[in-house]
């Protein structure tokens, strides 16, 4: 019983493979020790991202033999590594994708550490928020606001926080017109940013429980990838990881518009056609993670507004289900999964 004390039970992937064979395994490991600048964090919640689906299924390529995926971690500090001073036990805390930076890199020193090659990431470098216990560096957790419970600002912090750094990429400004690809976990937390802005956002989405939230929420206009829109558009994000919508959503820019695609992985893009896709100054832009600026500023709008997170509550061994779901577009908001 002595050596349990020291256990956590988690959900970790050893053999990447289709979600669909429940890669996912219940595993009884290490509980993990704060190093020197760290945090032991007890984890309450951690929601369910795509990006945990691209790692599970091996579209992210394995770092590791075994990795506890999650990224999107709230939780209680209860110990500190040396040196730690800036969040006392008992604080709540958010962890999110971006686990750590060199900080002297040229990326780094020019405020975009999202970039820098060094780059350690979590629940696919280091384990996850798929478990009892993790740790952070407490320079990269996350203070929450206080307006939004656990289970709702979970999905923030990444579906939430890489929405946020799309629409910085893609240089939305309050009252813009604007085209969102894709309506699931952060395009649901996107919108509501952008109608805090005073935008006009159409939705482009299959049916479904989709259509059907996206319209809760008060989009403007809802239809399909190959509809045109009601206006052009002077940007639009891609939350979808299908690249053959790349085409329909530049033509659906106006001249000068920019698409910024939100995603850590995209099928293959077919050919552009220069005239119709790219002419008269329009853009395509990538989204590479985010950096911590980006999260402190969308957590400070978030809390103001304050965000509505349409969730799914799971138990941590439903961590398969849960990416199923995901996977499949069964899922009205976001998975999250409470582990204590």
């Amino acid at each position: 019983m002595a050596a349990s004390a020291h256990l956590m039970r988690a959900m970790a992937v050893r053999t990447p493979a289709p979600i669909e064979t429940n890669p996912l395994q219940a595993v009884e490991v290490e509980r993990p020790r704060p190093e020197a600048g760290e945090l032991l964090v007890r984890v309450r919640v951690c929601g369910v991202c795509r990006t945990d689906l691209h790692v599970t299924e091996g579209d992210l390529p394995a770092r590791h033999q075994w990795i506890i995926p999650g990224h999107e971690v709230v939780g209680e500090v209860v110990d500190l590594g040396e040196g730690c001073r800036r969040f006392s036990p008992g604080a709540r805390v958010g962890i999110g994708w971006l686990r750590q930076t060199c900080g002297v890199c040229a990326y780094c020193r020019r405020d975009r550490e999202n970039l820098c090659p060094n780059a350690c990431f979590t629940g696919w470098d280091r384990n996850g928020g798929y478990a009892q216990w993790t740790t952070v560096r407490e320079d990269f957790a996350y203070p929450l606001p206080r307006t939004i419970a656990d289970e709702q600002v979970a999905p923030l912090l990444c579906a939430g926080i890489i929405g946020y750094r799309a629409i910085k990429r893609a240089e939305i400004r309050p009252g813009a017109t604007v085209g969102l690809y894709g309506f699931g976990g952060s395009a649901h937390l996107a919108l509501q940013v952008l109608q805090h802005w005073k935008c006009r956002v159409f939705v482009m989405t299959r049916g479904g429980p989709h259509q059907e939230l996206a319209k809760a929420i008060g989009a403007e206009w809802i239809g399909s990838a190959e509809e045109p829109p009601p206006a052009p558009l002077e940007a639009a994000i891609l939350f979808a990881p299908a690249g053959n919508l790349i085409l329909p959503a530049l033509r659906a820019l106006d001249r000068g518009g920019i698409l910024a695609v939100a995603g850590i992985y995209l099928s293959a893009i077919p050919p552009l056609d220069y005239e119709r896709h790219l002419f008269y100054e329009k853009e395509l832009r990538s989204v590479t993670a985010n950096t911590r600026r980006d999260g402190e500023e969308f957590l400070k709008i978030a809390g103001e507004i304050p965000i509505l997170t349409h969730t799914a509550p799971m138990a941590l061994d439903e961590a398969n289900l849960a990416l199923q779901m995901l996977k499949h577009d069964q899922l009205q908001g976001a998975a999250v999964l409470r582990i204590s």
